[in-house]
């Protein structure tokens, strides 16, 4: 191999189409590996649950689309401006995710909140029991809630094999082109 030769590839590899690629690759690989610890790894480490806002009740603030993450607390610990969500009806899975606005007791003395969505000019009907109430926000990330509603169930579970799939193919790939940039080094040498 002559200089020419070598310096025209060692070119290619660091020109600016090079250097694009370098920066479209990583920014799309950095984007979903977000994307997958914002809407499964963060939730399931930290024992937190991501739900969805389906509807412009939390507007402007939480709009339609937006994941919502909420961890489990102690119902007695929540304070008025609080983010929560909580089960329409105990025992069953439909879910509200509302601010609470105040608080009320029953009368066996047990202390029920009042909820209300930031869009919504009066409160909810009806008050919610500690027993309802699934968790509070956490951290929220708009437009993200799209995806989790997309990535259910067996979605999820083969959207994580093809992006480990890819992921592996591209460090098998780096690993490749090492190997070579090595052997030709050795073989100029």
């Amino acid at each position: 191999m002559t200089t020419e030769t070598s310096t025209a590839e060692a070119k290619k590899r660091t020109g600016p189409f090079w250097w694009i690629w370098q920066i479209v690759t990583w920014a799309l690989l950095l984007f979903f590996v977000g994307i997958l610890l914002a809407t499964i790894v963060i939730p399931k480490i930290a024992g937190a649950q991501p739900y969805t806002i389906l509807t412009s009740s939390m507007t402007p603030k939480y709009p339609p689309g937006t994941l919502i993450v909420v961890r489990k607390v102690d119902a007695s610990s929540l304070v008025i401006g609080d983010v929560v969500t909580y089960q329409i009806r105990s025992g069953e899975p439909d879910v509200i995710s509302h601010r609470v606005v105040g608080f009320t007791f029953d009368q066996q003395g047990n202390r029920l909140l009042t909820t209300q969505g930031d869009a919504v000019p009066v409160p909810d009907e009806r008050p919610v029991q500690a027993a309802q109430v699934r968790g509070k926000l956490w951290y929220s990330v708009p437009y993200l809630g799209y995806v989790n509603n997309w990535l259910t169930g067996s979605t999820r579970l083969v959207v994580v094999y093809v992006i480990a799939g890819i992921l592996f193919l591209y460090a098998i790939a780096q690993f490749v082109g090492s190997a070579r940039e090595r052997r030709s080094a050795r073989v100029r040498s």
